[in-house]
Order: structure tokens, then C-alpha cells, then sequence
């Protein structure tokens, strides 16, 4: 377990690195622009590329040292973030305060591809959880995996707002290329037996290239597991919607020090839904966890905005991100056994491009539609009229209605879901699903450690 831990210590170390300068783009943005469309731009790049890059990016996880790829993810952010450094100290008078800039934009595009190299990395992490941890204690290991996410969320929306708020993207900067150059040498000194990755001597070998028809394949060979990944991506299509408007509903109701020490503060829900999970696993259908965990969360959707309320806010985002590590775990969890490991790399690439691929589209239409659309409606519009006496009016209570539309439709689909032949399917297909032998596990956690 000693290798399995510095590695996920080493991708905490990647993760607030990456989260920090995500969050700090956006909030640096917005307070540049006040621009809501430039907020809804910048998440659609994360999730165009996220979706684009992630077949490839699986690729390479299964056709290289789990720890080579991961080195050369922090290698290239360091690159995109050395780069993004010299541009904004080349800054032309006056270039970001424009939403529409091409300047600020190519910033924007170098600095959102360094954090997307980062995204190799939770593609990695999933395979190397098969490779040293048997089989009956993933789910567990799935919720620590959860918990260093949410560490990572905690430090980096505090760090980001100060940074932001005193530095701007300097400081933000210079400390993403200081912390990934000491992710890069920590990585460098752990060593990881990948033995149980290697094919045996009889299984022929295969080439080293994308195989998106193979992936394909091995996907449609459990029953429900489309499903699923489809599943995820609706979700993803709806959670476009949080990228786009969080921050700014959040900064429309705090300064941005505040929003940052708040975050951090909600995000301890991460923490604690991984130490839960660690201790008690995930039950024995991490399908119908998920499903469940979807219900809650979008009725929790439907009412956090109800009132222009800071604290109800918070406790709606509290709720979201103690149940979020629930449904990432289940889903890997399940992948992890029923998807050989040899492939999973790409299948886990697949499905963060299909489960991503729908993102885009909410945050590019989102942004515009709620600037053009939505804000005027609740402002002095029909919206404002018919339910601003109750709801609110104003450019903070049209973001609102759009979190409060997207829980309703959300919490309609999981109920469908529920009720599918798919969910019936999946759930069978996990039960009888080949399992790794178990010695075999635990000699390989030995070995690595």
C-alpha cells in the first residue's frame, strides 16, 4: 500500500496544481470582463479538449508505464505553463480587459492545454487501482481516490481566490510551474511494479495505436455498460451547466476571497465522502449507489437557488460534493471489473470523451443563452413578472432559474434510468463479472510496496 499511497500523495500535488489554475482562469476572467459569456467560453474549451484529447490520452495509458505517462502529463503542463507566463508578461496595453480579444483568448487556450495535460493523470490512476489493489477492496480504494480529489478542491478554490485577488495570474503561474517540476521529481522516485499489466507470453500483442472500434467492442460486450457510460454523459450534458455558472452566481453574491475560503470550506465534503467510503465501500450493486446518488443530488439541484441565499448555496453545494465521490467510485468500481485490465486505459479514455463530449454544447449555449436569454427574462421580462415576486429578480436570479430547470430535468432521467432494462442488465452483469484472483492482488501490493 506504500506505492499505492505516494502515488495518489504525487497526484494530489498534480490535481491542486491543475484545479488552481482552472479556477483561477475563470475567476480572473470574470473579474477582468464581468463578462458571463467569457466564464461559459473558457468552461466549453475545458470540456471540448477534455472530450477530444481523451481517447488518446487512454491510448497511451494502455500502451505505456502507467508512471511514464503520468511524467510526461506533468512534463507538457509544465511546458504550457512556462509558456503562458511569457505571454502574460508580453501582455499588449489593455488586451485582457477585452472578453472578446484574440490575445486573451490565445492565454486562455495555452492555459487551459496545460491543465488538460493534467487530465491524463485520473485516467492513469483508475488502471493503477486494478493493478495493486484486489479486487474486493477497489470500491474502498476508489473513495481514497475520491478523498484526494476533494483535497485538491479545498486547497485550490482557497488558493485560487487569494491568489487571484492579490497576484493575478502571475502568482498563479508562478506556482503551478514551482509544484509541477516537484510533482515531476517526486513521481520520478517512486518505484511501481506494473507486473500484473503485462501481457502473458501466449496473448498476442497489439498495436500501438488508438483502436477506437476494439474499445468499442469490448464495451458493447457487457450488457448496460453504454448505458451507463450514457448515462454519465447526460449528466455531463447537465452539468455543463455548473461549469459555466457556478463561479459567477457564487461571485455574484460574495467577493471573491470570500467565494475561494467558502469553496474550501464545502469542500471538505469531499474529504469526508472519500474517508466514508474507504471505511464502508460502496454496497454490494455500485450501480444502484449511483442511480441513488443522482436522485439526491438533483432534487438537491432544483432548490439551492431558490432564494438569493449565500448560505443556501453553500449547502447545496455541500450536499453535491459529499455524494459526487459516490457516483466517480461507483462508476470506476465497476469499470475496474468487468473491463480487462488490458484495455481499460482506453476504456476509461472513452468514456471521459463521451461522458464529456455533451459538456461543450450546455456550456457554449449555456453562457450566451443565460446572458441574452435568461438574465433580460428574469430582469424585467416575462420571468421577472410571473415569478419575481417569490424567485427574485435580476441578472443573479436568471442563473438561478437555469440550475433550478437543469435539476427538474436531471431528476426526471435518473428516475427513468432507474426504472430501465439497462440498470437490470448492468447490475447483473456485475454480480457474475470475472474478478482478478485475489492472491495474485495481494502479491502484487506486496511486491510494489
Amino acid at each position: 500500500m506504500r506505492t499505492f499511497h505516494s502515488v495518489l500523495a504525487n497526484n494530489l500535488v498534480a490535481n491542486v496544481t491543475n484545479f488552481t489554475v482552472w479556477f483561477a482562469i475563470t475567476f480572473w476572467v470574470f473579474l477582468e470582463t464581468h463578462s458571463v459569456f467569457a466564464t461559459g467560453m473558457i468552461a466549453g474549451i475545458y470540456l471540448v479538449l477534455t472530450a477530444g484529447f481523451g481517447i488518446w490520452l487512454g491510448s497511451i495509458v494502455d500502451h505505456n508505464s502507467k508512471k511514464s505517462a503520468m511524467l510526461g502529463s506533468s512534463v507538457v503542463s509544465a511546458a504550457f505553463y512556462a509558456i503562458s507566463l511569457v505571454l502574460l508578461l508580453m501582455e499588449p496595453q489593455g488586451a485582457f480587459a477585452n472578453p472578446y480579444g484574440p490575445y486573451l483568448w490565445s492565454f486562455i487556450l495555452t492555459v487551459m492545454l496545460g491543465v488538460i495535460a493534467g487530465n491524463l493523470r485520473p485516467i492513469a490512476l483508475p488502471t493503477l487501482v486494478t493493478i495493486l489493489i484486489p479486487e474486493k477492496r477497489r470500491d474502498r480504494a476508489n473513495g481514497l481516490v475520491g478523498m484526494v480529489t476533494g483535497i485538491g478542491f479545498l486547497t485550490t478554490s482557497v488558493i485560487s481566490g487569494f491568489l487571484v485577488a492579490y497576484t493575478g495570474m502571475l502568482g498563479v503561474l508562478m506556482l503551478a510551474l514551482l509544484t509541477t517540476l516537484l510533482a515531476i521529481l517526486h513521481l520520478s522516485l517512486i518505484r511501481i511494479d506494473e507486473g500484473r499489466g503485462e501481457p502473458t507470453a501466449d496473448a498476442p500483442k497489439e498495436p500501438k495505436r488508438v483502436d477506437i472500434a476494439g474499445t468499442v467492442r469490448v464495451i458493447a460486450a457487457v450488457p448496460g455498460l453504454f448505458a451507463l457510460i450514457f448515462f454519465a454523459c447526460f449528466n455531463n450534458f447537465l452539468g455543463g451547466v455548473f461549469m459555466a455558472l457556478l463561479d459567477a452566481y457564487g461571485l455574484s453574491l460574495v467577493s471573491v476571497e470570500v467565494w475561494g475560503l467558502l469553496f474550501g470550506a464545502i469542500s471538505t465534503a469531499f474529504i469526508l465522502s472519500g474517508l466514508i467510503i474507504s471505511r464502508t465501500g460502496l454496497g454490494r450493486n455500485p450501480i444502484r449507489t449511483l442511480l441513488l446518488v443522482n436522485v439526491i443530488t438533483w432534487s438537491v439541484c432544483c432548490v439551492f437557488t431558490i432564494q438569493p441565499s449565500i448560505w443556501l448555496l453553500a449547502a447545496g453545494c455541500f450536499i453535491w460534493m459529499l455524494l459526487g465521490p459516490y457516483a466517480e467510485a461507483a462508476e470506476h468500481t465497476t469499470l475496474q471489473k468487468v473491463v480487462p485490465l488490458e484495455r481499460q486505459g482506453r476504456v476509461f479514455g472513452f468514456a471521459q470523451s463521451v461522458e464529456q463530449a455533451a459538456s461543450p454544447v450546455t456550456a457554449f449555449l449555456i453562457g450566451p443563452l443565460t446572458q441574452f436569454v435568461v438574465i433580460p427574462f428574469m430582469t424585467d421580462g416575462a420571468g421577472a413578472d410571473a415569478i419575481g415576486g417569490w424567485f427574485g429578480t435580476g441578472p443573479d436570479r436568471g442563473i438561478a432559474l437555469v440550475f433550478t430547470v437543469a435539476g427538474l430535468i436531471g431528476l426526471l432521467v435518473t428516475v427513468l434510468a432507474f426504472n430501465s432494462s439497462h440498470y437490470r442488465q448492468l447490475s447483473a452483469a456485475y454480480a457474475k463479472g470475472k474478478t482478478d484472483d485475489e492472491d495474485t492482488g495481494g502479491a502484487a501490493m506486496t511486491n510494489s510496496a
